[in-house]
């Protein structure tokens, strides 16, 4: 598990995102880069702020799984 503080995580959303919209703007034929999925259940908000279209949330909506 990766252990990154929030500033970290937002810089690693931004650079996606950055990522994502430069690549977009080169217009690859076939390639289609609408969406972003990036995020999970404790930083999904900052996610989204930082340009996520899909974000991962199911311990928000279900809650924590049990061992097996």
């Amino acid at each position: 598990a990766v252990d990154a503080s929030a500033t970290e995580t937002r810089g690693f959303f931004r650079q996606l995102r950055v990522l994502r919209d430069t690549l977009q703007a080169k217009e690859i034929s076939g390639v289609d880069l609408r969406e972003l999925s990036m995020g999970m259940s404790g930083d999904f908000e900052m996610a989204v702020e930082e340009g996520a279209t899909f974000v991962r949330v199911g311990r928000q909506i279900f809650g924590t799984r049990q061992k097996v």
